[in-house]
């Protein structure tokens, strides 16, 4: 008797099995009816001219991420929507790394609720206007995905923070899961509406999408599928503790590429591949990938940037060259650090001020004379813990106030309510110092704009006074655990759970000479106008075609249910094995050896009793059947002795 779990490897045995010396046909480009699809290879030999003659399609690179890039407005008199697209996206200014024959596609929600009888009309319009494809998750089924398990279930745990009180509604619920697969499966569904040929490219963000590579895969095997994951990935100890581990690992190596943002994470990822999925993994060239089911899965390490050009026409504009001179002559004469962080429980905000007042505390003497700027954009998700975390910041900036303030003077000044983008350029510009205090956090991408905007221009310049040809200063304080770390290596490095850690180099800051700021601040310019958005977005494109380069040369079978569905890559010297000539081959032989895996096969894996059965009489004392609790990955070459082996996957 044959598995079950093994019958579709099996089938290829059959005579309707697919024929792998047949080449493999281009991804259909148009869909003529509801799961009909056309196929130009077979309408090109009916019709000589239907390819010949259609215009070549541009590439595309379709984007997804959980939010498309745009900011929307309703006119609650007119009930017109209109859409702006929002330059400050990262997912907006990748695009100037693609090359200049791509037609970039976006996937994603947009952040409102749209009635269902106007979503038709609202989707030609953004993808005539702004080439995006909106989802329109029902708002149930939004918040349980997002909410629900994005935001209560894999963000903490992305961030090493594991339930305790289960009296409190943290166990896993199996039905918040299922709406994440339900969720993942409509973007799926919106990429499958934007490809055109196989030469197109899905890059799929972050944690909110880990399971669209598996339901791309299933439709078009050999669609270009990364992935780029920028949150933190946790180590296996703690990931180990999700119930649908093995569901998102199998899902993410559907993907021919997955990026992080540091080693680290890339280092944990691969650690729980192997743990849990008993898989091998290797470095060739200085590319590291997993061996999975015949199919190399890429793995890369590259750092988000910023966009330079971006934050360098911002500082021209009128308006923040003003808010750069009324900044500068509020805290004129005094050390001014700068705060910008989401309100979250892993920003570490209250350990930033608990640092600042332990320096108060030991030095005196820079009392008065040092500022904190706090600003505290809005929270991104909502709960109890983010209230939680709101409450105490506020509570110890006013203690540190109320102990070491005056009337003319706050060590702390609290910015906890949203903020035109220029004025936060501004205060980038007009600080001494910029401190990232996260407890973890995966790509932080504000010490690279501090840096850039404190290169500033000839205009700032010329309002402090200096010339075009002065030097310019920055210094960063930066967490141990956030993404952006190994690569400004000029910056204090803290442990953000230890106070005297915070305070420490809050006071090397205060002590630094102007050489010394100096120094730093040439050497992280120099890297993140290197190594901006448009240099990240070109590598990772490069690298998915390299990483898809060798699965067109494999010919591939499909296999698993559900989310446990793979794709087999085999050499192209396959052959499927002919029953005819096996049958032949079997009756002329003169001795045969038949070997069969033994766990998992003749036997479950969760058998207790593994003693094999007496062996019955075999009618042909020809052949000898052996069997083997390891899997015979070796050939066995015996003269005149015809072999086969039949396995569990």
């Amino acid at each position: 008797m044959v598995l079950s779990s093994y019958q579709n490897l099996l089938d290829m045995c059959s005579e309707d099995a697919f024929d792998f010396q047949q080449p493999l046909r281009s991804l259909p480009c148009v869909v003529t009816s509801h799961g009909i699809i056309s196929d130009p290879d077979l309408e090109s030999s009916n019709d000589g001219n239907s390819v010949g003659s259609a215009p070549p399609c541009l590439k595309r690179k379709v984007v997804v991420a959980n939010s498309l890039p745009l900011n929307c407005i309703k006119d609650e008199a007119t009930g017109e929507w209109s859409f702006a697209v929002d330059d400050n996206q990262l997912l907006i200014q990748l695009k100037d790394g693609f090359p200049i024959d791509s037609e970039v596609i976006y996937v994603g929600s947009l952040n409102v609720q749209v009635d269902p009888s106007e979503q038709d009309q609202i989707s030609q319009k953004l993808f005539k206007e702004h080439k995006c494809i909106p989802t329109f998750l029902p708002a149930d089924l939004q918040q349980r995905f997002y909410h629900s398990f994005c935001k209560q279930k894999l963000w903490p745990l992305f961030h090493y923070m594991l339930p305790v009180f289960h009296d409190k509604g943290e166990l896993f619920d199996r039905s918040l899961f299922q709406a994440y697969v339900r969720a993942n499966k409509i973007f799926a569904d919106k990429v499958m509406e934007a490809v055109n040929s196989d030469e197109d490219c899905v890059w799929v963000h972050d944690y909110h999408l880990m399971l669209v590579p598996t339901f791309l895969r299933k439709k078009l095997h050999r669609i270009k599928v990364g992935f780029f994951l920028h949150s933190p990935f946790p180590s296996s100890e703690i990931y180990r503790t999700l119930p649908v581990r093995d569901e998102i690992l199998k899902s993410l190596l559907n993907a021919d590429l997955i990026g992080f943002q540091t080693f680290d994470y890339a280092r944990h990822f691969l650690s729980c591949c192997s743990r849990l999925l008993g898989l091998n993994y290797e470095s060739k060239r200085g590319h590291i990938g997993i061996e999975y089911f015949g199919r190399t899965v890429c793995l890369k390490i590259l750092a988000a940037g910023v966009h330079v050009g971006r934050l360098e026409s911002m500082l021209k504009l009128p308006a923040t060259i003003s808010k750069v001179q009324e900044i500068e002559n509020i805290y004129r004469g005094k050390l001014v650090i700068l705060g910008v962080d989401d309100m979250d429980i892993f920003k570490g905000i209250s350990l930033k001020l608990l640092g600042l007042e332990l320096l108060l505390e030991r030095t005196p003497k820079l009392r008065g004379k040092i500022v904190l700027v706090q600003i505290v954009n809005p929270a991104r998700s909502i709960g109890k813990d983010v209230e939680e975390a709101k409450n105490e910041v506020i509570s110890v900036a006013q203690r540190i106030n109320d102990k070491y303030g005056s009337t003319n003077y706050k060590p702390v000044v609290l910015i906890d309510y949203s903020i035109p983008f220029y004025e936060k350029i501004a205060f980038y510009a007009a600080s001494d110092c910029c401190i990232v205090n996260a407890v973890r956090d995966g790509m932080n991408l504000i010490p690279y704009e501090y840096t850039i905007c404190r290169q500033g221009n000839e205009e700032i310049d010329k309002l402090r006074g200096s010339d075009k040809s002065s030097l310019h200063t920055s210094t960063l304080i930066v967490s141990e655990f956030v993404g952006c770390s190994p690569s400004l290596s000029g910056a204090f490095r803290v442990n953000p759970w230890s106070v005297e850690d915070v305070a420490d180099a809050l006071y090397n800051v205060a002590d630094l000479t102007q050489y010394e700021k100096i120094q730093r601040h040439d050497k992280h310019y120099r890297y993140v106008k290197s190594h901006d958005v448009a240099y990240w977005a070109r590598s990772f494109d490069l690298d998915l075609d390299r990483a898809c380069k060798e699965q067109y040369s494999q010919r591939c079978w499909t296999t698993g249910f559900g989310l446990n569905f793979r794709v087999i890559a085999l050499s192209p010297g396959f052959r499927k094995l002919s029953p005819e000539h096996f049958a032949s081959s079997y009756k002329k032989a003169n001795k045969r050896l038949i070997f069969l895996d033994y766990d998992g096969t003749l036997v479950p894996q969760s058998s207790l009793d593994k003693a094999p059965s007496n062996m019955k009489s075999i009618p042909d004392a020809k052949a000898t059947v052996i069997t083997n609790r390891k899997f015979l990955q070796n050939s066995i070459a015996i003269d005149d002795v015809k072999t086969t082996s039949i396995t569990n996957h």
